[in-house]
């Protein structure tokens, strides 16, 4: 096995983190408090190709591997400090993007993927509603087709870049006597009559990233905008949700690496009882348990990361990494406010808001219980 990134791959990571690091941090405490989403990041980062990097080139993407990937949203997790920003983008990849990529007819993929590819439209997927979550297939939101029109009506939540949708990927029950094979996906647009954009919601962390929740009313779009086939929608959410839990921790990784370098910078510089605290084992042991996460989490990301890239389909690998990498990047969001005392407390340090973004980790794309069901159902429990 190589671990080892490539030249090409680390004159990308470095390229990733200077970027970043150059326009990417700006007004964060002010931004985090206004629940403010910097659209000209987003457009710097569309620039750089962040969010083209898995779809082919015949659509205006950069064509990368997986691992490729995982590397370049490292970088960006290290560099950038907007987390709500990079989780937008995140969540515009794998519900939007993979789904028309994977599933799109050839007219689909001409109409929407350069336009998503390029930031110029914001892309969601809505499958979860008020009802529902983990038991994501519970739907409510019907499907009704009339003559070249299907009519949508039902509701949405918790709806990731909704305020900022171009086009929305709804899933919707087409035949109710089917249970979960009934579901099926379509595309509506902005502006699409019926359509709207019900309620802002407002949250915890990741508070720059835009959440609300979406209604469907008599809302009518064209047969055509149907993604994949009947019943599709089940294998549509599985793929893209594959993808989001290899890929969307691996910010997450550079979050711990950028904590790890601060808490120690701190440890060397803050002194009590007359010497470094870094030097007391209290600190000292946190220090190493900082790195013996951030390491494992490495190994067990780009393993899952590398058998998709080969091809394979690791439902365990990918559970795996969602769980650990999601507790893991909190409890060392927890071990640097402790290295930073009071100060790690304080808006102005702007760790606290790390742990506050962490947090979530755990509940989006498939909640850490549903990670372990996962895992021990392949062992037959």
């Amino acid at each position: 096995m190589d671990f080892a990134w490539s030249d090409e791959q680390l004159d990308f990571r470095k390229e990733v983190i200077r970027f970043a690091k150059q326009e990417l941090n700006y007004d964060m405490i002010e931004n985090d408090h206004e629940e403010k989403f910097s659209r000209e990041g987003w457009d710097k980062c569309a620039k750089l190709g962040i969010q083209g990097l898995p779809i082919a080139a015949e659509y205006g993407g950069g064509g990368a591997d997986t691992l490729t990937t995982v590397c370049g949203l490292e970088a960006l997790g290290y560099g950038c400090r907007d987390n709500g920003l990079i989780f937008s983008i995140n969540a515009h990849m794998w519900s939007s993007e993979i789904p028309i990529s994977s599933f799109g007819t050839e007219e689909q993929k001409k109409k929407y993927l350069p336009k998503l590819v390029s930031g110029e439209w914001v892309g969601v997927h809505a499958m979860t509603e008020p009802m529902t979550g983990s038991d994501a297939y519970a739907l409510k939101t019907r499907a009704v087709r009339k003559g070249d029109k299907v009519i949508l009506n039902g509701s949405k939540t918790f709806i990731t870049n909704a305020t900022y949708a171009d086009m929305v990927i709804v899933f919707a029950t087409l035949d109710p006597s089917k249970g979960p094979a009934g579901i099926t996906a379509f595309i509506v647009e902005k502006g699409t009559p019926g359509f709207e954009i019900s309620r802002k919601l407002h949250k915890m962390g990741l508070r720059t990233s835009p959440m609300a929740e979406l209604s469907f009313v008599d809302c009518e779009v064209p047969a055509e905008n149907q993604l994949g086939k009947d019943g599709a929608g089940p294998a549509i959410f599985t793929a893209s949700m594959e993808w989001e839990r290899i890929c969307i921790l691996a910010s997450h990784l550079g979050v711990m690496q950028r904590l790890l370098e601060t808490s120690v910078a701190y440890a060397k510089e803050r002194r009590q009882f007359g010497e470094n605290i870094g030097r007391f084992p209290a600190i000292s042991t946190k220090i190493a348990d900082m790195e013996m996460r951030l390491e494992t989490g490495r190994l067990v990301l780009y393993k899952a990361a590398w058998m998709k890239g080969q091809g394979k389909h690791p439902l365990r690998e990918a559970a795996i990494a969602k769980a650990y990498v999601a507790d893991a990047c909190i409890q060392s969001c927890m071990d640097a406010i402790q290295i930073h005392g009071g100060y790690g407390y304080m808006t102005e340090y702007q760790i606290e808001r790390e742990l506050r973004d962490a947090i979530s980790g755990k509940i989006y794309s498939g909640t850490t219980e549903i990670q372990k069901m996962i895992i021990s159902g392949l062992h037959g429990l």
